[in-house]
């Protein structure tokens, strides 16, 4: 039985017109376009981002803005007494009138106790603070990493060893570690070339702070690697000869990047708190050099937060906003990069 020649016509322009036209492509979005475009959606996460990035811009350019106000961290504004034979007398502990709070000269007035200008204290603070915390989580994150998926990847002795100094490091009280080991590695590097300036100080907390921190990673790393090892790409990169570290560093890390993030934003405000902590408490950064931590710590001294609690504030409000702008953003993150999560 055969085809009319209309129908077979008609057939064949159809069939033409299939193959000339093709349906159009959709994309796909990856899981961080997903993330961004579920974090532009949340108004809290952008406000804490923009705090964010503005406080990483006053800490970059905190010579320059304070340049501007025309003050430094360091320089003390101390009143000057005119004496009856004309001679005028240095006063310290005492600022200059007027200067308590905010004015022109002065963004946010001046320390009670030394006259030195808090804003400029403030942003040369967030520098300080800053640095330690991100560095400190920079390497929680690389040792935590490395550690936690070598642990899993390989198992046997190996995992033992690493879990078991993961659980020793965890039941260390950190605070009181903290507080005993700081002083000690500060003086083994008095002599070294680390020693010098403000240096010292914020190198001994990095490394206390990191050391600490690696183990909370590894844990979290150890067990997402442990279900990743069996997978199929895995069990192809073995079959082609990968070696073992190329497998680490190639398959399984890529793989656990967004938990590695979600984790370094939570830990760099816990580093922040930290660093403020130590510092609070006299075995972090010390004076000249500004940080939150000790502004706090000058404030609670002689009381000078009865007379004037503006000092105390400012730090105060600062820590506060720091904290809860990157424990909000962390929230974010976390909640956008859950696969579980319906895609929007």
């Amino acid at each position: 039985m055969t085809m009319p020649t209309g129908e077979l016509d008609q057939a064949v322009a159809q069939a033409e017109v299939g193959i000339t036209e093709a349906p159009a492509v959709v994309e796909g979005r990856s899981l961080w376009q997903t993330a961004w475009r579920r974090i532009r959606r949340s108004k809290v996460a952008l406000i804490s981002l923009a705090f964010i990035v503005f406080l990483i811009l006053l800490a970059i350019f905190a010579p320059l803005i304070a340049g501007i106000e025309g003050q430094d961290p360091y320089t003390f504004h101390n009143s000057n007494t005119v004496l009856d034979d004309g001679s005028i007398s240095f006063t310290p502990g005492l600022p200059l009138p007027g200067y308590m709070y905010p004015s022109a000269t002065h963004w946010l007035g001046v320390e009670p106790q030394t006259g030195r200008d808090i804003f400029a204290r403030l942003a040369y603070g967030a520098r300080v603070s800053l640095t330690i915390a991100i560095c400190a989580t920079l390497v929680s994150v690389v040792f935590g990493t490395v550690l936690g998926a070598m642990a899993a990847y390989f198992g046997g002795f190996l995992d033992s060893l690493i879990s078991r100094g993961m659980d020793l490091l965890l039941a260390f009280p950190i605070l009181l570690f903290s507080l005993t080991l700081t002083p000690i590695l500060q003086s083994r590097l008095a002599n070294t070339f680390l020693g010098k300036g403000s240096t010292l100080p914020i190198v001994s907390l990095v490394v206390i702070l990191g050391f600490f921190g690696w183990p909370y990673l590894a844990r979290i790393v150890r067990g997402q690697v442990l279900s990743l090892r069996e997978r199929e790409f895995v069990e192809s990169a073995r079959a082609i000869g990968s070696s073992s570290g190329r497998i680490i560093m190639k398959e399984i890390i890529p793989n656990v990047t967004a938990v590695v993030l979600v984790y370094a934003t939570l830990a760099i405000p816990t580093n922040i708190t930290a660093e403020a902590a130590l510092s609070f408490l006299g075995v972090g950064v010390r004076d000249p050099t500004p940080s939150w931590g000790q502004m706090l710590n000058q404030s609670q001294s002689n009381n000078w937060y009865q007379l004037d609690p503006w000092f105390l504030i400012v730090p105060g409000v600062t820590l506060l906003l720091t904290v809860m702008a990157f424990n909000l953003l962390g929230d974010a993150v976390r909640d956008a990069l859950d696969p579980r999560a319906s895609r929007g």
